[in-house]
């Protein structure tokens, strides 16, 4: 179901989003494979989450369902804290997590591009 999400002003505008999808470990498996040819679209540096880094986000999970993420320049606390914090502002799933590298799926309502498996 879509929902009205409604955010802190200095973080990022309300828009219209959908919950993230629940994945099974089939469906992540899936998804690794398809992205383990991808180069990071996102690079994140000692700014950590910006309001400007999740709009560049939103935006390239519009367009390519499936993305990669660096996160460079944190330690590993505020690493992961940034990349599920990514994960719950843009609505998306983490798919998975190795390093400095994350990879994030949202499906696109009007028109998905990748089918995944049934669970």
């Amino acid at each position: 179901m879509a929902a009205f999400q409604a955010t802190d002003a200095s973080r990022t505008p309300a828009i219209f989003t959908i919950p993230p999808m629940e994945l099974s470990e089939r469906q992540r498996k899936y998804l690794r494979g398809l992205g383990h040819a991808l180069n990071p679209v996102l690079l994140l540096g000692q700014h950590g989450v910006t309001p400007a880094v999740v709009a560049e986000m939103q935006r390239a999970l519009h367009d390519h369902e499936l993305i990669k993420v660096k996160f460079r320049g944190a330690d590993r606390e505020a690493r992961d804290a940034g990349l599920a914090e990514l994960a719950t502002v843009t609505g998306s799933s983490l798919v998975q997590r190795i390093g400095h590298t994350a990879l994030y799926y949202k499906r696109r309502i009007d028109r998905p591009g990748i089918v995944i498996p049934d669970a």
